[in-house]
């Protein structure tokens, strides 16, 4: 299965089917019976779906394992943009499959309808309709049509990536697009059992504005700190001509970003036609994604997210939870890289996360102390700790675990308890114990050897005193 010789794409399609027919049914999404529509729950599962399979993000968590015999990938001898770009086209079957099963529809020529989904999802609309004709009449869709659609996906596979060193952290947006877009027409197709014309361009076309918008804010961001240079500008122009938008949004879009290399725009202006909450996250988490690539956010980063999530009315405790979020993807799946964006340090959160959730911590400290004296074992284990005595797996584990039932009494750190929230306290655990125990603690140091004192923090800078 070569990607570029004729007849990959529909290897990869029949492989899936079969996958799927030996996988365990869909499962109904929460909130939802047996007895609710079809369409609800495909509609559910796709909402849960984009999230949980890291299409979201731009990287799918499980799509990437070769199918079975497929020797050439497992070899290594497959470049990493093909790996993923294969694990996004399984990642889309099954996503497509699930939803047919879940809408009820009548079994067909599954392989075909996945071919007629893709067709649609490369704007090849004539060709769709040509391969809906085929799979009404119950023939095998020619050779010509495969061919088409394939050459139209190998084109879009790689156009995305620009120039990683100079271009925009548009990957993962420009490709979750495609896959709410991809999922709504699978549950379009499926649900009425038959491909809508109409309603299949308008859904291209809102992906194609979905896309022109995060240019839009991307390179606002790209701008913060700097005024991009000639590499930068030429790489971000191209990665607008590889999008494949339409004429007339690409010629608007060129100019908008032309504006932005020169003076920083209005973000309010940028943003003042998206009303959909879905909308508002997409663009806050694209943005708070780019922002990570280097493990860390300036300070003109942080005050740009501020202010598009103002202009976008979502609240900060949602953006310290759409943070939380994405870094959490990224921590749990870092053998899956997206090859075209997120460094090895993205999950990092940067330094920023970090001391804003300090400070808070310091804010508290009295109300803390008060929760953390009430709690007998907890406050003996960091006592252990500051006093440089060694803490075993089991005591470290049960610290953690106290350390977050705190936090979930104390509102201004209920962030601990929200998803991801875990990822603080690993990354405060060397600070925490130190910053809650009381000064007299800290003015007793004990001397620890060279090789540290066996608690993971020999390495450490000294934390920073409390008060």
């Amino acid at each position: 299965m070569d990607l570029g010789k004729a007849g990959w794409l529909s290897s990869m399609l029949e492989e899936s089917v079969a996958a799927h027919v030996r996988a365990p049914a869909p499962v109904v999404p929460p909130g939802l019976s047996d007895s609710s529509s079809g369409r609800a729950r495909a509609r559910s599962y796709l909402r849960r779906m984009l999230r949980a399979s890291g299409l979201l993000y731009g990287t799918p968590a499980d799509g990437g394992a070769p199918a079975e015999g497929a020797s050439s990938e497992s070899s290594g001898a497959v470049a990493p943009e093909e790996v993923l770009f294969r694990a996004v086209v399984r990642t889309f079957a099954r996503m497509a499959l699930d939803i047919a099963a879940l809408a009820g529809t009548p079994l067909g020529p599954r392989r075909e309808q996945l071919l007629l989904l893709f067709a649609v999802l490369t704007g090849q609309l004539d060709e769709a309709q040509a391969i809906e004709e085929k799979v009404r009449l119950g023939h095998e869709a020619p050779k010509r049509l495969w061919g088409r659609v394939e050459d139209a996906l190998e084109r879009r596979a790689l156009s995305l990536s620009g120039d990683p060193a100079y271009g925009l952290v548009l990957h993962n947006g420009a490709l979750y697009a495609d896959a709410h877009m991809f999922g709504r027409q699978a549950l379009d197709y499926f649900s009425r059992g038959g491909l809508n014309r109409e309603m299949a361009r308008r859904r291209i076309d809102f992906a194609a504005r979905q896309k022109a918008l995060l240019v839009e804010v991307l390179t606002g961001l790209a701008c913060v700190d700097r005024q991009p240079t000639f590499s930068a500008r030429r790489a971000i122009l191209r990665q607008v001509e590889d999008l494949g938008l339409p004429d007339a949004l690409e010629s608007e879009l060129r100019t908008a970003v032309r504006q932005s290399f020169e003076r920083r725009g209005s973000l309010s202006t940028a943003v003042k036609g998206v009303r959909s909450v879905d909308l508002r996250r997409f663009i806050l988490e694209q943005t708070l994604l780019a922002s990570l690539v280097d493990g860390r956010k300036t300070r003109g980063e942080r005050a740009f997210i501020d202010q598009l999530a103002h202009a976008l009315r979502v609240p900060e405790s949602t953006v310290h939870q759409l943070e939380l979020e994405v870094a959490e993807f990224y921590a749990k799946n870092r053998s899956v890289v997206d090859v075209f964006t997120v460094s090895s340090a993205a999950n990092l959160m940067g330094e920023d996360m970090v001391s804003r959730m300090q400070n808070t911590l310091e804010r508290n400290f009295h109300r803390l102390m008060q929760e953390v004296r009430e709690t007998g074992e907890l406050y003996q284990l960091l006592t252990k700790a500051a006093r440089g005595q060694t803490l075993t797996a089991e005591e470290r584990q049960r610290m953690r675990a106290q350390l977050i039932d705190v936090a979930k009494a104390i509102p201004a750190l209920a962030i601990f308890a929200a998803p991801g929230g875990m990822l603080l306290l690993v990354a405060l655990a060397k600070v925490l114990p130190f910053n809650l125990l009381p000064s007299s603690f800290q003015d007793e140091p004990e001397p620890v050897s060279p090789e540290g004192d066996g608690t993971g923090g020999g390495d450490e800078p000294p934390a920073r005193k409390v008060g």
